[in-house]
């Protein structure tokens, strides 16, 4: 009997996984690359989800979803736009020092929506970009190209550039007003971008713009565990996808005994310890049917069952505990944490997918939904789109829950492990991969 629970279970984390990657053969250009920030029709591009697809392709060539000729042909494309692409500060341009705008035209890449060049989207792209680096390691010309355009993307970057004179990096910069005025401090999904900037053999920022990162952390208690705050429950998953955090430390996780993985898995049960208390009265949450983050939600006018009208917020960072919460739940959070927490895991996706079946679109989950929503249907309000960038990270972190697989990748990677260097990681694979390149020497 236990077997046959066990199949059932890898059958359908397996089924929503590959459908969570058919987002990106839906919504690409082929000629291109450029992938659709959601399914809605005519919507630009994210670089963000153009990182993720990057790193879904190899994903896909091994679980037999894609021939690794089609990955490489789909990935030198890509590579090909943005290694090629105008950088500047006129309207057609794609990027500027080195940097992306956050949405692109699908069509001619120009830049969409006014947006702002941005340090953490282009981050985004470039771990995918570098994933596929690691991934096509070969020497034949295919893969020694992708190599060669990965490594003119990445060291073309100015990171330094990005510090704006200040000690942490901005978030963004637009060509009529220069830089936004927030930065990236305070614990977020920025670790990341800081890995990156500090290994960067061209435009590298200083040891000491991770530590003016890391001195704004807050941190906080659930029960006797002391835990690092950030609400919005993706913030524990971006970075996480592509670095493998077990057993690495930095000094203020080092400081507490602890790590971001472990710290991920505090996160989740603050999440279901705060569904489950419901301090909202919320309609559906359940210590099974949890997720705050960033998300989509109803618009203001929509009523509520009981007659309760709460505000309700439209795009918003939820989060847990502190809010803010207006009854929008993200469908995906519960199977992202696959890697961290099993149960948390598959109990959450069966008891979502029990209790609103409607939910998912050609079977992946929307960007967020709110039961609390009068509607003809029990899952109430539901987003109309789904999301690229969470389409790509389910199939990140279920690779990486099965097999390790974009985490074995990024630990091989020059890039990654400098730049976890010198912002002062120690400990697990670092230094197991540093006594083996001792013994290779030897």
């Amino acid at each position: 009997m236990l077997q046959r629970t066990e199949e059932t279970d890898a059958a359908l984390v397996d089924r929503l996984q590959q459908a969570a990657f058919n987002y990106f053969l839906k919504h690409s250009n082929p000629d291109n690359g450029l992938v659709a920030d959601t399914s809605v029709a005519n919507v630009p591009c994210s670089i963000a989800a153009v990182g993720f697809a990057l790193s879904s392709y190899t994903v896909a060539v091994e679980r037999g979803w894609m021939t690794r000729a089609d990955a490489i042909a789909r990935t030198t494309t890509t590579l090909c736009f943005f290694a090629n692409g105008h950088q500047g500060r006129e309207r057609h341009a794609i990027g500027y020092r080195g940097f992306f705008y956050h949405f692109l035209h699908m069509d001619t890449g120009h830049r969409a929506w006014n947006s702002e060049l941005s340090t953490i989207d282009t981050t985004l792209l470039v771990a995918g970009v570098l994933t596929a680096a690691a991934y096509f390691d070969g020497d034949d010309e295919a893969e020694t190209e992708i190599r060669r355009l990965s490594t003119l993307i990445y060291e073309r970057i100015d990171w330094h550039w990005a510090l704006n004179k200040g000690e942490t990096i901005c978030m963004g910069w637009k060509p009529s007003s220069g830089f936004l005025r927030w930065r990236w401090q305070g614990y977020d999904e920025a670790v990341l971008l800081y890995t990156l900037a500090l290994a960067s053999p061209t435009h590298p920022i200083p040891q000491s713009s991770y530590d003016a990162f890391t001195s704004s952390y807050s941190w906080m208690l659930f029960g006797e565990k002391c835990y690092l705050y950030a609400g919005p429950f993706f913030i524990h998953l971006f970075s996480h996808a592509w670095i493998d955090f077990r057993g690495i430390r930095d000094r203020p996780m080092a400081a507490r005994d602890s790590d971001y993985f472990r710290n991920t898995q505090i996160c989740i049960e603050v999440q279901r310890d705060y569904a489950e208390r419901n301090p909202g009265h919320f309609i559906g949450y359940a210590r099974d049917v949890w997720g705050l983050s960033a998300s989509d939600g109803p618009p203001p006018s929509r009523s509520r069952h009981g007659d309760r009208r709460p505000s309700v917020l439209g795009y918003a960072a939820r989060g847990a505990p502190l809010g803010p919460d207006d009854g929008t739940l993200a469908p995906w959070c519960a199977l992202a944490a696959l890697p961290y927490d099993r149960e948390a895991a598959i109990s959450g996706t069966r008891a979502l997918l029990q209790a609103y079946p409607d939910l998912c679109y050609e079977g992946r989950f929307p960007g967020g939904f709110n039961p609390s929503v009068k509607t003809a249907g029990p899952e109430g309000w539901v987003d109309d789109r789904c999301v690229g960038i969470d389409q790509g990270l389910l199939v990140m972190s279920i690779e990486n829950d099965r097999s390790d697989f974009i985490w074995s990748l990024m630990r091989k990677s020059d890039i990654i492990r400098t730049g976890l260097g010198r912002a002062g990681f120690t400990g697990g694979w670092l230094e197991d991969e540093a006594e083996d390149e001792e013994l290779k020497i030897a």
